[in-house]
């Protein structure tokens, strides 16, 4: 694929955020994404792995992929 192949509208795009300053596009590269009970506390801790793993089989949505295979 070379330039001619790219649709004029993309390639505009990319220029328009090639010029932006290297810490606006690092800002920008980061898209926060609300996690349900993941995001509901501050802290947790588990003394064992297995328990961590039983709480996130217990009490995360499948979707997250927490989830034993």
């Amino acid at each position: 694929m070379d330039e001619l192949d790219i649709p004029r509208d993309w390639w505009e795009d990319f220029e328009a955020a090639r010029r932006r300053p290297l810490a606006t596009r690092i800002r920008y590269s980061f898209i926060h994404t609300y996690k349900p009970v993941l995001d509901d506390a501050r802290f947790r801790a588990w003394d064992t792995m297995e328990e961590y793993r039983q709480w996130c089989e217990e009490n995360l949505p499948d979707w997250l992929g927490y989830g034993r295979v």
